[in-house]
C-alpha cells in the first residue's frame, strides 16, 4: 500500500432537492488539495455519496486512506447496509429499490479499490477538515460549476 491520505467530505444543498454541492479536502503530508463540484437538481443525500466519490476518484494508486464523513447515510450505507443491498439486489430490507443506487454502485467500486477506513465526525463542530468540506459543498452552490479545484 502507499500514501496514508486523510480525506474529509461533505455536500449541501439549498432545498432537497435543490441546488447542491459537495467538497472535499484532502491531506497527504504536508499537501492539501480542496476540490468541490455543483449540481442543479439533487439531493443532500446524494452530495454526500457523491463528494466521497469525487474524493476517491483523485487517486491514481491503492491507497491507505481515512475518510471523514458528517453524513450517517453514507457511513450506514457503506459499511453496514451495502452488504445486503447487493446481496438483495439492490433491494432494501423492504423489498423497495435502494434509492441512489447509481451512486451506491460508484462508491462501492472505489471503496474496493481502496484501503479505506470510514470515520464519522460530528459537523459543524469546530473540526478543521470537515468545516473545509463544508464550506466548499456551500461554494460551489454559490459558484455553481461542475468541478473545480483550489
Amino acid at each position: 500500500m502507499k500514501n496514508n491520505i486523510i480525506i474529509y467530505t461533505d455536500g449541501a444543498c439549498k432545498g432537497n432537492p435543490g441546488e447542491g454541492g459537495w467538497g472535499v479536502y484532502i491531506e497527504l503530508n504536508s499537501v492539501s488539495k480542496k476540490i468541490y463540484g455543483y449540481e442543479e437538481n439533487t439531493t443532500n443525500n446524494r452530495m454526500e455519496i457523491t463528494a466521497a466519490i469525487e474524493a476517491l476518484n483523485e487517486l491514481d494508486v491503492k491507497s491507505d486512506v481515512l475518510l471523514y464523513t458528517d453524513s450517517k447515510y453514507l457511513m450506514e450505507g457503506i459499511n453496514s447496509w451495502i452488504k445486503n443491498w447487493k446481496l438483495n439486489n439492490w433491494k432494501t430490507s423492504a423489498k423497495k429499490d435502494v434509492k441512489n443506487v447509481d451512486l451506491w454502485k460508484k462508491i462501492d467500486e472505489l471503496n474496493s479499490l481502496h484501503n479505506v477506513e470510514w470515520k464519522w465526525v460530528k459537523g459543524h463542530s469546530g473540526d478543521f477538515g470537515n468545516e473545509m468540506a463544508d464550506n466548499l459543498a456551500n461554494l460551489a452552490i454559490v459558484k455553481k460549476g461542475k468541478k473545480n479545484y483550489e
